[in-house]
């Protein structure tokens, strides 16, 4: 069923590495297209990772960018990051993220324009594309909701210039409220957000269980997660992985 003891030691699932490991395994299938659902409001039959792979073993590769690259039934594009630590910013006393932001710009426009566009004359027909972050930290501290999406819109009165590129910041840090929410009132979107958050958390073990048991797509994630753990040279990694962001 994919519970996780009490007792059981585990990593983050918010780690970059077994952020992938669940999600783009073959295993991970079902958790991922539920994922995918959730973040676009949607249904979604089927998603396909084009990025499945993980890199080499390197703890001094700082710069190696764990992402899901992802494209649904319909075309459309979702790039799927987990930012577990903060991003270096040029000012250290400045809340307002930018590079964290521009980063996130930068890959969704690189992502839209890779589609083929030779002899194409109508790029209305271009397909849609998300560029996701998960954040464990706080990036709009000014915002009570725990996510937060952007499209273009005019400067002046909001109106929506076009739905083909989405930001979508889902910020970790503001989960109490919804810790205290009882399962079965949590949406799709709130469940996978505690799980990511929580399920390394002994003290928060109960509610994550419950969390896991509502869903099949939730038990498929909880039994990687703990095959994971299980794996000894993976425990081997995440160890080396502390050492050095500790160092």
């Amino acid at each position: 069923m994919g519970f996780i003891p009490n007792d059981a030691d585990i990593p983050p699932a918010y780690d970059d590495r077994i952020f992938k490991r669940i999600l783009a395994s073959p295993e991970g299938k079902p958790a991922l297209v539920d994922l995918v659902c959730a973040l676009l409001g949607q249904d979604v039959q089927n998603v396909v990772v084009r990025n499945s792979e993980i890199p080499p073993d390197d703890t001094e590769e700082k710069a190696e960018r764990l992402d899901l690259n992802c494209r649904s039934e319909d075309g459309t594009q979702i790039d799927i990051e987990i930012q577990a630590s903060r991003i270096e910013e040029e000012d250290k006393t400045d809340s307002g993220f930018q590079n964290l932001k521009g980063k996130g710009i930068y890959y969704l426009c690189d992502l839209h324009a890779s589609q083929p566009s030779r002899g194409l004359e109508r790029y209305d027909k271009l397909a849609r594309t998300y560029q996701v972050t998960f954040c464990r930290y706080t990036v709009f501290p000014e915002r009570e909701s725990f996510l937060n999406t952007f499209s273009l819109r005019h400067d002046t009165d909001n109106g929506l210039l076009s739905d083909a590129l989405h930001v979508v910041y889902v910020e970790l840090s503001k989960l109490k409220g919804v810790l205290r929410k009882p399962v079965e009132e949590m949406t799709d979107l709130e469940k996978w957000a505690v799980f990511f958050r929580y399920a390394d958390i002994r003290r928060h073990r109960e509610i994550i269980n419950r969390v896991i048991e509502s869903k099949e797509a939730m038990q498929v994630a909880g039994t990687l997660l703990m095959e994971v753990t299980q794996d000894e040279r993976d425990r081997a990694v995440q160890r080396s992985r502390r050492m050095y962001q500790t160092d």
